[in-house]
Parts: structure tokens; C-alpha cells; sequence
């Protein structure tokens, strides 16, 4: 990692000229639960925390109802599992998939009976390298206003409790750290099952770059944390190169997850992959001591929310388009399993089988 990418943490640490450690869950799998939006069957689909509507990007020819039904979250059967060229196949596409799968209520750890991300990738069987990104359905905004949905996902107005929290929606171990200098250390939880491939974590930051960090293999069978130090961290202030940047409108420096990485080497054993994971968290140095201004910056020029709301109109309209095809084409989906029949159900004159005929010899 290079080193200019903690560099802004130490420029901020000016103001009180003393680091300030911090750990944060980036996001934990355990929080996104269906409990809203419910299908035909009566089984909620969304998360109500993190429910997105991209109704708006769906266009006059669909009815309310329709566009009712446009709507997608953080829930864990909505992210997706996208195969590098070498990975896919038609079989591949189809079975590679995220589920919420709970944990036994007897396990020994703090989260049992919980449900935790659960992942099947079927990697190529022949010798090839290949990987697949567990990525979330949306870019996961970082300044989206905290506010509570209702059981039908429509986001309300939101409280003057939360508004005075200072919080976005996706805080809290939903997908995004605010206030994040360098980063020390990234650890995740999760289950191996004696798999020999490698993964990574995938992270943004507030300059939108994305980068990735080498958690290590999967080769062990049980729950273990894997965990990422930072090589070029230094903890001696002195010895570290300052730069100041403007704090506004730059804006609070975040860090957002993007998804995990699972890489096969050509060598390894092909086939089907499956891993658990429960949470992502970071510890960090605070950019600010305390992001507790004496003037708000944003209310006044309001720079940061016309960035970010163009930013999210722009993500809006590619994600939403891409769920409306889908919804389109899950609306035109062959729901018959069996052909209606041409003939007469009980007609003498109907072909029977070989063993009817055997039992009629008798």
C-alpha cells in the first residue's frame, strides 16, 4: 500500500497533534436480515435498515403497484456473485450465489443463532486462475440520511433524534466508517472449510479509489479471524510525512466496503467453493479528533451534498436500470413446469406404461 494513502490522517491530526486510535465493525452480516417488503408467500425480501428504491429510474410505462415492487437492500440473497471471464460458465452463473445461512443456536460462538453471509462460487474444474467478487447489489452510499423504513421499504422522515446523531444510513456496521485516517488493521470473520484459495477485502475510500487487502488463504476448517496489518503503518508521529488538505469540502474521510475477493490458483482444486462470513472491521487512526464543528460547513455551502447527490442520481440510475431489466425479465419467466395435457385423463385409449401393462397380463 502506498504510503501518500495515510497521509491525510496525519495532516488532520494537526488540529490536536495527538493520535487517536479507533475500531469500528465496517460491516457485520448478522444486522441484514429480511424484515420487510414482503413477496406473494408472505416472506419479507429487504432489510428495512438499508432498503433502496429504484422505482425511479423504472419510466412511466409501469403502474404504481409495479413500481412498488422496485425496490432492493443490503439483505444477503440480493448481493451478487460476479465470475472473471475464466470462471464463466452457464452452470457457474446459475449456482453461484449468496444466501443468509443461520448459525446453530448450540455453536459456540456470540452469534449463534444468527444468520451470517453464506457463499457458494463454483470456480472451472480445469487448470485456470480464477476468482469471483462477492459484491453488495448497490455502490453503498456514504452520506444517505439516516431514517427508518416501513414494512412496505418506504423510506419516512427521519426523527430529530437521528438527525442530531449526525449519522448516514449506513453507519453502525451497515457498510461504512466515517472519520477514518490511516488504516492499521483489517480483520474478518469467517468459517473455512479447508479450501485452498485466497481472499481479499475490497474498500473505498472518500476519493472514490477502491483497493484491495490480502486477508490470507482459506485452508483451515472452523470459525478464525483473518486479519491484514497495515506494513507501512508507522506509529511515531515524527517520523511520519505531513501533508495538509483543506478539511472542507473535501469532507469527513470514509472508508466503505466493497465486496470480497475469492481467488483460485490454476493448481488448486476446482469446483465448488462454499464459505461463511459474519463481520469486517478496521481499526484506524481518527482523521479529526472530533467531528464536532463549531459552524456547520455543509448547511452553509451545501458543496458536499450536491457532490454526493449528483454522485447518487448517476448510481441510482445505473443500478436502478439494471434492476428494472431484471425485474422485467423475472416478470417474463415461464412460471409451467408440466404441459397441458391433449388427451383425456382417465381415456382407455391412453398409452400405458410398462408396468400397467404387465399388471394387466396378470
Amino acid at each position: 500500500m502506498k504510503k501518500t494513502f495515510g497521509l491525510f490522517a496525519a495532516a488532520m491530526l494537526l488540529v490536536g497533534g495527538v493520535a487517536f486510535a479507533a475500531e469500528a465493525t465496517l460491516i457485520d452480516f448478522t444486522l441484514l436480515d429480511a424484515d420487510c417488503v414482503e413477496n406473494d408467500n408472505g416472506q419479507a425480501t429487504q432489510n428495512s435498515r438499508t432498503v433502496m428504491d429504484y422505482s425511479t429510474a423504472a419510466g412511466a410505462t409501469f403502474t404504481e403497484d409495479q413500481k412498488d415492487l422496485m425496490k432492493t437492500s443490503l439483505a444477503l440473497p440480493e448481493w451478487e456473485v460476479q465470475l472473471n471471464s475464466s470462471a464463466k460458465t452457464v452452470s457457474s452463473l446459475a449456482d453461484s450465489k449468496v444466501v443468509a445461512a443461520p448459525v446453530k443456536a448450540e455453536a459456540d460462538v456470540p452469534f449463534a443463532g444468527s444468520n451470517v453471509m453464506g457463499v457458494r462460487v463454483v470456480f472451472p474444474e480445469w487448470n485456470a486462475n480464477a476468482n469471483a467478487k462477492i459484491v453488495p447489489p448497490f455502490d453503498i452510499p456514504a452520506y444517505e440520511p439516516l431514517a427508518d423504513a416501513d414494512e412496505n421499504g418506504v423510506r419516512q422522515e427521519a426523527t430529530d433524534e437521528q438527525k442530531a446523531s449526525g449519522k448516514t444510513l449506513f453507519e453502525d456496521g451497515y457498510g461504512v466508517v466515517k472519520n477514518v485516517g490511516t488504516i492499521k488493521a483489517i480483520a474478518v470473520t469467517t468459517m473455512g472449510m479447508n479450501y485452498p484459495h485466497g481472499l481479499y477485502v475490497m474498500l473505498k475510500d472518500t476519493d472514490n479509489i477502491e483497493r484491495r487487502y490480502f486477508m490470507g488463504y482459506l485452508g483451515f476448517d472452523g470459525w478464525k479471524e483473518l486479519r491484514w496489518n497495515n506494513p507501512q503503518y508507522i506509529s511515531e508521529i515524527r517520523n511520519r510525512e505531513i501533508r495538509v488538505y483543506p478539511i472542507y469540502p473535501r469532507g469527513l474521510p470514509f472508508v466503505k466496503f466493497t465486496g470480497f475477493q475469492i481467488t483460485r490458483d490454476a493448481a488448486h482444486i476446482g469446483g465448488n467453493y462454499i464459505g461463511y462470513f459474519k463481520d469486517v472491521k478496521i481499526i484506524y487512526d481518527k482523521a479529526l479528533l472530533t467531528s464536532d464543528r463549531d459552524i456547520a460547513d455543509e448547511d452553509i455551502w451545501g458543496i458536499i451534498g450536491k457532490k454526493e447527490s449528483a454522485r447518487q442520481n448517476a448510481e441510482m440510475e445505473r443500478f436502478g436500470n439494471k434492476q428494472v431489466n431484471r425485474y422485467m425479465e423475472k416478470a417474463k419467466l415461464a412460471a409451467e413446469d408440466e404441459f397441458t395435457s391433449s388427451l383425456n385423463a382417465d381415456s382407455s385409449s391412453n398409452a400405458q406404461s410398462n408396468g400397467g401393462a404387465a399388471a394387466d397380463a396378470k
